[in-house]
């Protein structure tokens, strides 16, 4: 090992923070905004850390900063390191019988207006002293930002056969939980012939129009369409739930919706969905660092999540 690392090096879990959000952010100016704290604060920080490490850690490139080799290797080890103390430091509180503390959550658009304002009211009534900050991702970025220490929990989900499945190798070391599924509809205008039914197969839809969604929503319609042996002609494309069911009213075509999407905003007239088969349902998942569960926190607000989905106490999987 470097002799600059020594045995008795003095770090801490907030200079490993503010050193790998110089990397992520490019400047010290930068890393102080997305750390909420003031610039000179985290330029007396590193200088701090600088000098009880005797090496730099920044180097200037141009008019912004870059980490050095010796910075890089902070960075590369904070996500686990901090992840490690901040479960120390939950259990401790918890021995203190404390209840208190933020939660970083990052979850898919439908969850948005559906299962975290549920999961908000119910931590609100029950862990009053457990406060959550929200960022809307897909489920890769969702997981990619619990893996770079930018949120605790991801909120993802992943469908049958998905080809993307966000749980695979970019879930890699991290823990993956199943919390329950969302139904797949089939969405079609009122007056088509299968809008009275109690069910339906995709197979049936195979001459129609379709309105694909995003990208990996558009994958999962192929996918699902290659199964029951058609290619879909896809006429429009959005990722705006309440544009595909415009579109839908009007008889541009026919969709799939996951059924929180559906539930996100008031049905418009003209239309009516029909459940997919139950082996079409989507599975929804929360992903965390080993470990994470281990923070108060973190744990009452996977609890939380798992009651507003409506599977408590799901069984871990681990990657």
């Amino acid at each position: 090992m470097s002799d600059w690392l020594s045995d008795d090096t003095d770090l801490d879990v907030q200079s490993l923070r503010i050193v790998k959000a110089i990397g992520d952010e490019g400047s010290i100016t930068a890393a102080a905004a997305a750390l909420g704290y003031s610039q000179p604060a985290v330029s007396q920080q590193l200088k701090r850390l600088e000098g009880r490490l005797g090496v730099a850690l920044v180097e200037r490139a141009g008019r912004s900063v870059r980490l050095t080799e010796a910075g890089r290797v902070l960075a590369r080890h904070a996500p686990a390191v901090t992840t490690a103390l901040d479960a120390a430091a939950g259990e401790l509180a918890e021995l203190r019988g404390l209840r208190a503390g933020r939660v970083r959550l990052a979850g898919f658009p439908s969850a948005s207006p559906t299962i975290v304002p549920r999961l908000l009211a119910l931590l609100a009534e029950l862990h009053p002293g457990v406060s959550v900050t929200y960022l809307e991702a897909e489920p890769p970025e969702a997981v990619e930002a619990v893996r770079e220490d930018r949120a605790d929990i991801a909120l993802t989900f992943s469908y049958p056969g998905d080809r993307e499945d966000p749980h695979r190798s970019s879930a890699s070391g991290l823990s993956v939980r199943t919390i329950g599924s969302d139904d797949l509809l089939a969405v079609v205008p009122a007056g088509h012939p299968i809008a009275g039914a109690s069910g339906v197969d995709i197979a049936a839809l195979a001459d129609e129009d379709w309105i694909a969604g995003c990208p990996r929503c558009r994958g999962h319609l192929l996918e699902l369409c290659g199964r029951a042996g058609f290619e879909p002609r896809i006429a429009f494309e959005t990722d705006n739930f309440v544009a595909v069911e415009g579109l839908v009213a009007q008889g541009i075509g026919v969709a799939t919706l996951p059924r929180l999407a559906v539930e996100s905003f008031p049905q418009l007239p003209g239309v009516v969905t029909i459940p997919l088969p139950p082996g079409e349902r989507r599975t929804l998942h929360v992903v965390t660092a080993h470990g994470a569960d281990r923070v108060p926190a973190v744990r009452t607000t996977l609890a939380a999540l798992a009651q507003v989905v409506g599977t408590p106490g799901a069984a871990a999987s681990r990657n």
